[in-house]
């Protein structure tokens, strides 16, 4: 798949007045959040869509993975809404009311790409069981077995993202970074930035959470 554009948020208008050290911390927690978001655009862009097999192309796994590049392309494409009331008390101000909005939107994307890396990453674990299963010569009843059992475990797997889990884990992941977590949206607000980012991963929406398997290179890129 080719590489997806990358999104950029709008720059805030405040280059007049020098930033406080808490402005300063705000702008290095949007490069922060950006930087995580633009590493997952990277392995969406990277995952396949396409099964070498063409009667593989409508299975669960691979479907998987095409709906989650689509996903992927979403949230690129969605505009940012960044744009906050004229705040009291200066330039100064406007710029933290304006860092806090860019946070909450970068921060909202950088969710949903990580919840989109892990259902690519159970549904390439879910090809290569498949792929083990049809290469093991077995009877065709053993076979068909295993494969349904491949197609549960994909099912359990994605059943699995939650919000709440993705949330945390990330939000662990920036503690033990030693990242400047004070203003980070919480939960519920980062649910309420989502309604433009929801995508359509079988009946989820913005769930995510951490696969149950022991690969840890699927866990998380942070």
């Amino acid at each position: 798949m080719a590489e997806s554009p990358r999104w950029e948020p709008p720059m805030t208008n405040a280059s007049a007045v020098p930033p406080s050290l808490d402005n300063e911390y705000r702008t290095a927690r949007v490069a922060e959040v950006l930087s995580d978001f633009r590493t997952l655009q990277y392995y969406i862009a990277a995952a396949p869509v396409d099964p070498q097999d063409t009667a593989d192309y409508y299975t669960e796994g691979w479907a998987a993975l095409r709906q989650c590049s689509l996903d992927g392309q979403h949230i690129l494409e969605c505009a940012a809404d960044t744009s906050v009331p004229s705040a009291a008390g200066g330039e100064e101000e406007q710029h933290k009311a304006e860092l806090k909005q860019v946070l909450l939107d970068a921060y909202a994307r950088r969710h949903e790409g990580q919840k989109i890396y892990l259902r690519q990453a159970a549904a390439q674990r879910w090809v290569a069981y498949r792929q083990q299963t049809l290469a093991a010569g077995r009877s065709a009843s053993k076979t068909e077995s295993q494969l349904r059992a491949c197609d549960a475990q994909l099912r359990m797997e994605l059943a699995a993202i939650t919000d709440e889990v993705i949330y945390n884990e990330l939000q662990t992941s920036d503690i033990n970074m030693g990242r400047w977590t004070a203003e980070d949206p919480s939960l519920r607000t980062k649910q309420r930035e989502d309604g433009e980012y929801e995508t359509n991963n079988n009946n989820t929406t913005i769930t995510n959470t951490t696969t149950t398997n022991n690969n840890d290179d699927y866990t998380s890129q942070y």
